[in-house]
């Protein structure tokens, strides 16, 4: 595991410490952790949420799927 310095504005460092001091959290690590993971989420969330628009949109890819596979072998 890495180990990074982030320089926060003190809004988001008393964020922080208040997460652990409410026990949400078992240190200032975790809360970033878990915030960096809930953004990698929503990241997540958003590209399929972009790729049914797309299908909505008739952009996808339609037909047999074996047969679009060996098209890009």
């Amino acid at each position: 595991m890495t180990t990074i310095s982030v320089p926060l504005p003190s809004n988001l460092e008393e964020f922080v410490k208040n997460q652990v001091k409410q026990g949400r959290a078992a240190n200032k690590a975790e809360v970033v952790r878990r915030a960096l993971t809930m953004l990698e989420e929503e990241e997540a969330v958003q590209a399929v949420l972009q790729a049914q628009r797309e299908i909505e949109s008739g952009k996808g890819l339609k037909g047999d799927l074996k047969k679009l596979a060996k098209k890009f072998k």
